[in-house]
């Protein structure tokens, strides 16, 4: 039987800049249903690496990966991959992905994400206590692990760039390295330390902590929305067994939200990175924060009760099974700094919204206002999800945004 509703904002999508925005739309007295047709929380906002990566602003695409990106993409061991059956589809996102890994595009698209990751820890800090869950954060900072010394050497630019950026990084020695995490393996190059990096840990527990405190203010609808359509008197979304009726509409579901965006007058070069995730239980960590083996792509968490190994990127649409080879490398990667590793406990795999310049979109539609967008963040979702929150709360309200929105408007393509 079709649900019938009315509402002030439909939000469409409850992952973590969904569940975000409602928070901060509630807290403005504003009547708020979210839509999604699976469990709020339990996509890519649950599988994670659960770092605040507030250093997290190079993209994707730069020169360098220009130069490496038909070896990287051909390669199936390569820790940014595609599914060969899709490259036809994704030849347009390539070719933009292409230009947007050119020099100057890189420096704006940094620029950018710079300006939305600039208050992220402090955001999440904020957020996690009006929801009750300060107890899930931890503030040990992140490492970037280097295992040789010319890699080492060769991040000394990267980080150069990234200081530039207003992100707070040290170069250490692998004696200090190993001071800090004595239960990694030495390493001949040494490691970048963010500092002021927070992490969560455990990102699942923290989403469901957010939806029980939003769904106390606002309605969910376990849905499936399909169309988007302005009439005289506000919007209506449709979906099977679903009729709802808005004033406004946030359109906020990740990897699923391009065709929404369509529906509403926008087209917007959208694809979609498959994440992988395993875990192995473990009562006592292996490490105190999280690290990334930057030659392997991927991160290892300590998270509560376990260790999670989450990370790199495949190109490959949204309805391939997952990839028994992704998986593979992971748990080999895992196995290359701790040997004695068995069986992962469990795998996952999930959907992260990709966009070829890797900023997301926030911002109202080319036809009107009354729609916004709120999603492609790409590695980055969980980061931002405060800072989008508070842009979108301050579009509703019309008040002027904390950050020029020009980077990121779908009118940008």
């Amino acid at each position: 039987m079709t649900q019938h509703l009315t509402t002030d904002i439909a939000i469409l999508g409850a992952g973590v800049v969904g569940l975000a925005v409602a928070e901060a739309l509630t807290a403005e007295g504003h009547e708020v249903v979210l839509v999604d047709p699976g469990q709020p929380g339990m996509g890519a906002s649950y599988g994670n690496a659960g770092t605040i990566a507030d250093y997290a602003v190079m993209p994707v695409g730069s020169p360098d990966v220009l130069r490496n990106l038909p070896s990287l993409l051909l390669n199936k061991n390569s820790p940014l991959a595609i599914r060969r059956a899709a490259l036809p589809s994704l030849m347009p996102w390539l070719a933009r992905f292409a230009v947007q890994s050119l020099p100057g595009a890189t420096r704006r698209n940094a620029a950018a994400i710079a300006a939305l990751v600039a208050d992220a820890c402090p955001s999440w800090l904020a957020l996690a206590e009006r929801i009750g869950g300060s107890a899930i954060l931890q503030h040990k900072g992140c490492l970037y692990l280097y295992e040789t010394q010319a890699a080492f050497k060769a991040a000394e630019a990267d980080m150069a760039f990234r200081r530039t950026q207003g992100i707070t990084v040290e170069l250490i020695s692998p004696e200090t390295l190993a001071g800090m995490e004595p239960g990694l393996p030495v390493v001949e190059g040494g490691a970048a330390f963010f500092p002021k990096a927070v992490f969560l840990s455990d990102p699942g527990l923290m989403v469901q902590t957010l939806a029980a405190h939003v769904f106390k203010r606002s309605g969910f609808v376990q849905a499936e929305a399909r169309t988007i359509t302005r009439q005289f008197d506000g919007i209506v979304v449709e979906g099977p067994d679903l009729r709802l009726r808005a004033r406004k509409v946030i359109i906020a579901a990740g990897a699923h939200s391009k065709a929404l965006a369509l529906q509403a007058g926008d087209k917007v070069p959208l694809d979609t990175e498959r994440g992988y995730h395993v875990e192995w239980d473990m009562a006592a960590p292996r490490l105190t924060r999280p690290t990334c083996p930057t030659s392997r792509g991927f991160y290892l968490c300590p998270m509560s009760g376990r260790l999670r190994v989450a990370g790199t990127v495949e190109l490959g649409g949204l309805t391939a099974p997952a990839s028994p080879h992704r998986i593979r490398k992971l748990v080999e990667g895992a196995r290359a700094i701790f040997p004695d590793l068995g069986a992962p406990d469990r795998e996952w795999m999930g959907f992260r919204p990709s966009m070829p310049d890797s900023v997301p979109v926030i911002g109202p539609s080319r036809a009107g206002a009354e729609i916004i967008h709120a999603y492609g963040h790409g590695h980055i979702g969980l980061t931002l999800a405060p800072i989008t929150a508070r842009l979108v709360a301050g579009l509703v309200a019309g008040r002027p945004p904390e950050v020029d929105l020009t980077p990121y408007l779908p009118s940008r393509f």
